[in-house]
């Protein structure tokens, strides 16, 4: 049988990156061993659902480079993916567990609901529940008479439909991530199944919808694990052969304890969504990784780590290569924990594999909406200097002196501080010297430039440290960067004579 998996999300808002790393998964399991990867759209939740949430979730997995063989977009042969869609087939499939009886008719109002409630807390019952029990004295299909079941349905009751759990039943299945799961049917509750306005609840609809889309795997994350022995007996009520489960591991907070949250991501300053998103009710904006400035490959090969390894020492992997190395039994049981500086290391390692030309081209974009002109040629001969330093593209504008004429310590009251702390007059001769120097160098190149400037040293008895930290203020207006000879290359002679010039002048004034 061909290995088909499915991603259900619910439109009720931005696409969690834990969500996205389950979607991962189902797509490196589907691709690895040459199945269908399916999303369906699970919206039975009308009150939750929130306007552009599903264009959303489209989007975010379009640029993660996760794109589904079959979906409400593309289709499919197991359509509609939508579950809004598919309201008018779940009755049908409800009746059938009430016609086994397997499932049955609760007609109970919510004043009577919350009567049963309270009668088991006054008896000392911690967790009230509907169950194999308690229905024995609620109003169902189960106690009334078939006749006043009839009467009920006939002048169109208020009702829903509730699965018939079993009692004395010891619920068994084998999770490939977690291994042998066992609950008592005593702890699982009549779930309802069919909802008063005709709609599922995600128990039976997801359940449908697997079946009737010839779903082999269910991977999803932990939290549905609760819900894992239900849906086992829902597969036994119709008497379906069920699918696999692997439930996975949270993705934790950086710091403490529980589930990674946007809350956390607000306070500690990284996202948790793949793409910026507005909430449509509020108008409260949330950042996302695209956004931020990240490849999507680095956001995709972060995320695959987070609750699974190769089983070796390599971090740096494509979605081809995370596909062919990919095993669920590989998936940790415990939850991972976030780190936002690793997810910066792994942007960075992504960016510095990035060829020359893109990288240009991606920098001249910057400058050119920060209303610097230069040529792509030059864009790109900057990057190579200034990508071992940054972690995005954006990080790069710090070389913007690279890209202007003048000196970089004008309106620079940051690189002034830093001068006024260098600065000794005895250090003037030197940097003459070295103009000197350079108004007869040719050519221009590193392979001269810090021959001249060695040379400058030994004449003055001076050393490095000396003067190479005012050689880097005067021309680049900063401490930090890429190397002092690669810059002034690219500034060009004159520039760079200029640049120094001014700077001395400007010390100058100081004395």
């Amino acid at each position: 049988m061909s290995v088909r998996v499915r991603f259900a999300p619910s439109p009720t808002g931005p696409l969690h990156m834990g969500g996205v790393r389950t979607a991962l998964y189902n797509y490196l399991f589907a691709r690895k061993h040459g199945g269908q990867f399916l999303l369906r759209i699970e919206d039975t939740d009308q009150a939750r659902y929130v306007p552009g949430a599903e264009a959303y979730i489209k989007e975010s997995l379009e640029w993660c480079g996760l794109v589904p063989d079959e979906s409400p977009w593309v289709g499919g042969p197991d359509g509609p993916y939508r579950q809004s869609d598919r309201k008018d087939l779940y009755k049908q499939y409800a009746d059938q567990l009430v016609g086994s009886d397997k499932a049955y008719y609760a007609f109970d109002t919510p004043e009577e609901l919350e009567a049963m409630r309270d009668r088991l807390k006054a008896a000392g019952v911690a967790a009230p529940a509907y169950n194999a029990v308690t229905r024995e004295h609620m109003r169902n299909s189960l106690t009334l008479s078939a006749d006043e079941v009839k009467e009920r349905l006939a002048r169109g009751d208020e009702y829903v439909i509730r699965l018939k759990v079993p009692r004395h039943v010891e619920v068994r299945f084998e999770d490939i991530v977690r291994g042998w799961v066992v609950v008592h049917s005593a702890n699982i509750d009549d779930k309802v199944i069919l909802k008063g306005d005709g709609m599922p609840t995600y128990h039976l609809a997801n359940i449908v919808d697997d079946h009737l889309m010839r779903i082999t795997h269910v991977i999803r994350g932990e939290e549905w694990l609760p819900s894992a022995p239900l849906h086992v007996l829902i597969y036994e009520a119709f008497g379906w052969e069920r699918p696999q489960f692997a439930h996975l591991p949270l993705i934790l907070k950086p710091d403490g304890n529980g589930k990674l949250s946007k809350r956390d991501g607000d306070r500690l300053g990284f996202p948790v969504f793949s793409l910026d998103w507005q909430d449509p009710a509020s108008g409260e904006k949330s950042s996302g990784y695209r956004e931020r400035g990240y490849y999507p490959e680095a956001f995709v090969n972060m995320l695959a780590l987070l609750g699974w390894n190769p089983g070796t020492d390599q971090e740096i992997m494509s979605l081809e290569q995370l596909t062919q190395l990919f095993d669920l039994e590989r998936v940790h049981k415990g939850g991972a924990k976030f780190d936002p500086e690793k997810t910066k290391w792994f942007n960075q390692q992504y960016l510095r594999m990035r060829p020359d030309a893109e990288l240009g081209a991606q920098l001249l974009a910057k400058l050119k909406a920060k209303g610097i002109d230069t040529t792509l040629e030059r864009a790109t001969a900057a990057a190579v200097l200034l990508k071992e330093r940054a972690t995005f593209v954006e990080d790069m504008l710090e070389g913007s002196y690279l890209f202007t004429s003048g000196s970089p310590l004008e309106a620079n009251d940051a690189a002034n501080e830093e001068l006024k702390k260098r600065w000794k007059s005895d250090v003037a001769p030197a940097l003459e010297a070295y103009i000197a120097k350079l108004s007869s160098l040719s050519p221009f190149h590193t392979d001269t430039l810090e021959p001249a400037f060695n040379e400058v040293l030994k004449e003055k008895g001076m050393k490095v440290g000396q003067v190479m930290p005012l050689y880097r203020l005067f021309v680049a207006g900063r401490m930090q960067g890429p190397g002092m000879f690669d810059v002034s290359v690219l500034l060009g002679k004159d520039e760079v004579i200029a640049r120094l010039r001014a700077g001395l002048d400007h010390c100058a004034a100081w004395v």
